[in-house]
């Protein structure tokens, strides 16, 4: 392991059908001196000397720490975009899903703009990147972006 980019085992349990009632089952968990603590760790975003995460408190807000994640100060709070589902990186851009649809960082997550808001895919739920595609699980199923989650397709 190299000094300064921390290791982090991290599982995640969802329960609840709907996304307005999404919760941590189980929370998550992640390694500390050698032992497996319980720790939220949602949605971790490792940006090299700093990681992000919504915080698992108040989904309004995005959360960074510059000390491996033992302590966690406000890097966004407001809900002009609605509560923070997920977030993942893509190239210099972090993309969120939202109660409002797919949002983006170029900064860090101190400011964010719309990427795509339309309902025709259904409500988006989660997203990671995959190489040079988002992947997206809405209501309606499994979509695809090939051009930064700009539009998407039903992936079959």
């Amino acid at each position: 392991m190299s000094a300064g980019i921390p290791f982090c085992f991290c599982v995640s349990l969802w329960s609840g059908s709907r996304r307005s009632n999404r919760k941590p089952a189980l929370g998550n968990f992640k390694e500390e001196n050698n032992q497996l603590k319980f720790n939220n760790m949602a949605n971790l975003i490792n940006l090299g000397s700093e990681l992000l995460r919504i915080c698992p408190t108040n989904s309004n807000k995005i959360e960074v720490s510059t000390n491996d994640g033992r302590s966690w100060s406000t890097r966004y709070s407001g809900s002009s975009y609605g509560a923070f589902y997920d977030l993942t990186s893509y190239g210099s851009e972090i993309i969120a899903i939202t109660s409002k649809g797919v949002y983006v960082s170029t900064n860090g997550g101190r400011s964010w703009s719309s990427r795509y808001t339309g309902s025709s895919y259904g409500d988006f739920q989660s997203i990671s990147a995959n190489g040079s595609e988002l992947l997206a699980t809405t209501s309606k199923g499994l979509y695809v972006s090939k051009n930064g989650g700009r539009s998407w397709s039903k992936r079959n």
